[in-house]
């Protein structure tokens, strides 16, 4: 029997073990030492930021940005409704009203032109994802932000150096989001980032990710002793996972190659079969780079899927769907229940699958994900 194909796997990509061990060897493993440092290094270069803060989740960065803008009761936040529950959770938690946004029909990106009609007096905040790493209209976003002096964060957990018209993602809003679970491109099993865009929140974002104390200045040497200045909480990640972190990120060239090898060989082979079954590929417009986070089908209807995931399991293969639709969860009901029309996030959410994907998926697995899929055929 042939082995089985997971759904995702986590390998090593270079030197996270010997970086492990440095970090050990140097009595040194809470947060904020040198491998923190030079993890947030890389991504101040790489994606322009002006300040990257390593963070516990991605989860954590986004609670830090809703505490940067000063989130608070009677505010609103529009997010996408398809995006995982942390995006709007991190707002909802400091009493802010989440309004559920569609998506595109194609990207599955926030929908931008159904953006206008949900801004009131009240929107505080636009959280656009980049879903699987294609960016999302930020030409059109920023603008209407910018107009109405609302803050973007962008949730940019699947787009780490993806582009949108050759700018970075997580490079446009006030604030970005990155994510290093175990399901993203690059990974130190659970971790975050916050980056920071904006040079008047680097002050007050090192204090809330300390606990709200100035302990990061002390470090500096710029003040004797530290102190309670602000709220705040503990969101640093220890050196240790910033090591192999580190390992990872150093890497995310050969990283991105090899994941963007992948994603083309599934789109070519699949072409055929995907338009003889009116199954929906994945969509990147000509002026976005995708930063190839996965690779999905959308099927015509939720019976196709079905058969579609067991034929795969039958085939010792992992597929997974994603995303329920947020704005019909229980937890919206305290907002008044179905908030927004989301149509294309309802259909998606009952068609929609993800194939095995990750960096080290070999291309004899990848030909019998392929061949397999090719045997389906729905009844």
């Amino acid at each position: 029997m042939s082995p089985h194909i997971p759904f995702n796997r986590s390998t090593l990509q270079g030197g996270e073990i010997a970086y492990i061990h440095e970090a050990l060897a140097s009595g040194q493993i809470s947060g904020d030492h040198q491998f923190s440092h030079r993890c947030e290094e890389l991504l101040e270069r790489e994606v322009g930021s002006q300040r990257a803060l390593v963070t516990t989740s991605c989860t954590h960065a986004l609670e830090m940005a809703a505490m940067l803008l000063n989130i608070e009761p009677g505010d609103e936040v529009i997010v996408p409704s398809y995006t995982f529950v942390s995006t709007a959770n991190a707002f909802a938690r400091h009493g802010a009203r989440p309004v559920f946004c569609d998506v595109r029909p194609d990207t599955l990106n926030l929908d931008e032109q159904a953006l206008e009609s949900l801004i009131t007096p009240a929107t505080r905040a636009i959280v656009p994802v980049h879903y699987a790493g294609v960016g999302c209209e930020m030409d059109t976003i920023m603008a209407m932000a910018n107009e109405r002096e609302i803050a973007v964060v962008e949730d940019n957990a699947h787009g780490l150096f993806g582009t949108y018209k050759g700018q970075q993602l997580g490079s446009f809003g006030v604030l970005a989001t990155q994510s290093f679970h175990e399901t993203k491109n690059i990974t130190c099993g659970e971790g975050g980032a916050l980056l920071i865009n904006d040079e008047s929140l680097v002050k007050r974002a090192e204090i809330l990710r300390e606990k709200g104390t100035d302990r990061s200045r002390f470090f500096r040497g710029e003040v004797d002793k530290y102190q309670w200045v602000d709220t705040g909480s503990s969101y640093v990640m220890s050196d240790v996972l910033a090591a192999f972190l580190y390992g990872q990120l150093e890497q995310h060239e050969s990283i991105q190659a090899r994941r963007g090898r992948l994603w083309r060989r599934y789109d070519e082979a699949l072409a055929d079969f995907a338009a003889r079954l009116d199954i929906q590929r994945p969509v990147v417009p000509e002026h976005c780079d995708s930063a190839y986070h996965m690779y999905h089908f959308v099927f015509p209807d939720p019976d196709m899927r079905t058969a579609f995931i067991a034929h795969l399991k039958a085939a010792d293969i992992g597929s997974v769907f994603h995303y329920l639709p947020l704005h019909l969860t229980a937890f919206a009901e305290q907002w008044g229940g179905k908030i927004g029309d989301c149509p294309v996030t309802e259909r998606v959410a009952d068609t929609l699958c993800r194939l095995p994907f990750y960096t080290s998926m070999s291309d004899l697995d990848q030909e019998r994900v392929i061949d397999t899929i090719l045997e389906f055929e729905p009844v």
